[in-house]
């Protein structure tokens, strides 16, 4: 059988594709819970691990060049995003979440070391962030593919709720702990703190029982870029899919730099202050894990691609509305109502995108999807910096709002998008193999 017409049997068997079927609902199920700890303790160690890494170059080298360490992680991962969806679908996403978890817990630990005996320079911190970078590039399309493989695709809108509670939490005790790093030891500390909690999520995705994949959902055989182009031509023959890739491309690029740098430029502006940004970027971490909690009891929203549509228009609406208020209370109210919609929107994109995808391809779905989200939109940062510098706060939000709220249109525009269902939890069911 050749590449296409593999892509093309997929593309047509995706709606009945074998599934997992979920024997509790997940925020009871063992399973999904020791996923979601290992998921959580990793998710605080990259916190803990970020500051350190700040804190670390700060100290060897000039703001400069602390700014530029802390910046090599994105090459690596944009360059490298989807190739690492082929590594996930090729070898299995939970082995894969192993063998990146154990390289991270290792270089980490080698450079708390290094550290500790010595002042090394940057250059050992400017390798682990191209570590971290080359890492997190096989990582992410593996953290997107494993859901599927541990609970029904019926519970796929819970699981990314409780996903981003504990995204919320790790924001929440990251930062804190390692700042409590610095304080007690320094530097090597905090660098062995992330260590310890990298190592902690190793065991329990060891614990992790995953379904075994069906005969017709192997990987197919061939190099690695045709498994690409496979995956590829797999994604532009589903039309949901392929709708659901471009929402979040404009959503992404039109949210991250106003949320970002612009917000910090706002309240400069402004005369807000950094407590000011906290109270703004509080409302918004308010909104975001209200909306987690909400879905998470829940487990199922109706009409999901209509919903999800309708809040990228929303959403786009509060964003743009942001960059005039005049008060610090107005601001946070509006941040909280863009946690809410946007939240929201995250978590069926996320969980419409897995139920779709068949489980061969699902890596490489994922891997499209972060290439936008965490490669490309990143990119807008010092292009959101220097247009507001040129033409102000106001008309950069309004200009970003404008993209955002294409996606929302764009999604209303799709049919299948619009129409797209979540599946519902049946109401008998089997344990993951």
């Amino acid at each position: 059988m050749t590449t296409r017409t593999t892509a093309t049997v997929h593309a047509t068997a995706t709606a009945t594709a074998p599934s997992v079927t979920a024997q509790h609902a997940a925020h009871r199920d063992p399973n999904v819970l020791r996923w979601l700890g290992a998921y959580a303790s990793s998710a605080v160690g990259d916190n803990v691990y970020y500051l350190a890494l700040s804190w670390a170059a700060v100290q060897a080298g000039t703001p400069a060049q602390a700014g530029l360490v802390t910046a090599l992680s994105a090459v690596p991962r944009a360059l490298l995003m989807l190739g690492g969806g082929v590594v996930a679908d090729r070898y299995g996403p939970r082995r894969v979440l192993i063998g990146s978890g154990a390289v991270r817990c290792a270089a980490v630990l080698a450079v708390a070391a290094l550290l500790l005996v010595g002042r090394p320079g940057l250059w050992p911190l400017a390798a682990l962030a191209l570590v971290f970078g080359a890492v997190d590039a096989v990582m992410m399309p593996a953290l997107g593919a494993l859901p599927p493989r541990i609970t029904g695709r019926g519970e796929l809108a819970r699981v990314h709720g409780m996903r981003g509670l504990a995204v919320r939490l790790a924001a929440v005790v990251g930062a804190p702990l390692g700042g409590l790093g610095v304080a007690l030891g320094g530097s090597a500390t905090a660098f062995g703190l992330a260590g310890l909690l990298f190592a902690v999520s190793l065991p329990l995705l060891f614990a992790v029982r995953v379904a075994e994949p069906p005969a017709d959902d192997t990987p197919e055989r061939g190099t690695a870029w045709s498994r690409l182009t496979d995956g590829l031509r797999y994604l532009r023959g589903d039309r949901l899919l392929s709708s659901l890739i471009v929402v979040i491309a404009l959503s992404d690029l039109g949210f991250v730099g106003p949320l970002n740098v612009g917000l910090t430029l706002l309240a400069d502006e402004r005369g807000w202050g950094a407590g000011g940004v906290g109270w703004v970027l509080a409302g918004f971490g308010t909104g975001a894990g209200a909306v987690s909690l909400l879905l998470t009891a829940r487990g199922h929203l109706p009409r999901a691609g209509l919903v999800l549509s309708v809040s990228g228009v929303v959403s786009a609406v509060a964003i743009g509305a942001l960059a005039f208020m005049p008060y610090v209370a107005a601001a946070a109210a509006v941040a909280l109502c863009i946690g809410l919609v946007s939240g929201l929107n995250g978590v069926l994109c996320g969980a419409l995108l897995q139920a779709r995808s068949d489980r061969a391809y699902a890596g490489r779905v994922t891997s499209v999807s972060n290439f936008f989200s965490l490669g490309v939109a990143p990119l807008t940062f010092p292009l959101t910096g220097a247009a507001i510098g040129l033409w102000g706060t106001g008309p950069v939000f309004v200009v970003s709002a404008a993209l955002c709220g294409l996606g929302g249109a764009y999604g209303l525009c799709s049919g299948p998008l619009r129409r797209a269902e979540l599946p519902g939890r049946p109401c008998r069911a089997q344990p993951p193999g």
